[in-house]
């Protein structure tokens, strides 16, 4: 998988709410079964298990079976090209925001 392909991929997957909602519920515990997981929303296990999906492609979350069950645990590595690219975004404002106030500044002598 090229680079681009693994960068949309982690936004993509990042871009519904309720993925979202589950990494950040896997953030705050070292693994969830899935019918923990499931209880936090207001859908089957079937529909939880799909968004579950989406983030393992993504390589946002990582599983592995316990007996009959599968547990679930955040991979946040991915995560750090969004910060990236966040981060280049608030440089960006951040310099047009002192530009900006540098003109006023001028403007008003």
């Amino acid at each position: 998988m090229s680079d681009n392909n693994q960068m949309r991929d982690v936004f993509d997957a990042i871009a519904d709410p309720t993925r979202r909602r589950l990494i950040q519920l896997l953030a705050e515990a070292e693994e969830l079964p899935l019918h923990e997981l499931t209880t936090q929303f207001q859908m089957g296990r079937t529909a939880v298990s799909k968004h579950l999906t989406i983030l393992k492609e993504a390589g946002l979350v990582l599983d592995r079976k316990v007996g009959r069950e599968t547990r679930f645990r955040l991979n946040a590595e991915p995560l750090k090209e969004v910060q990236d690219w966040v981060g280049f975004y608030s440089k960006f404002w951040l310099m047009n925001m002192m530009r900006l106030n540098q003109l006023l500044e001028e403007e008003e002598e």
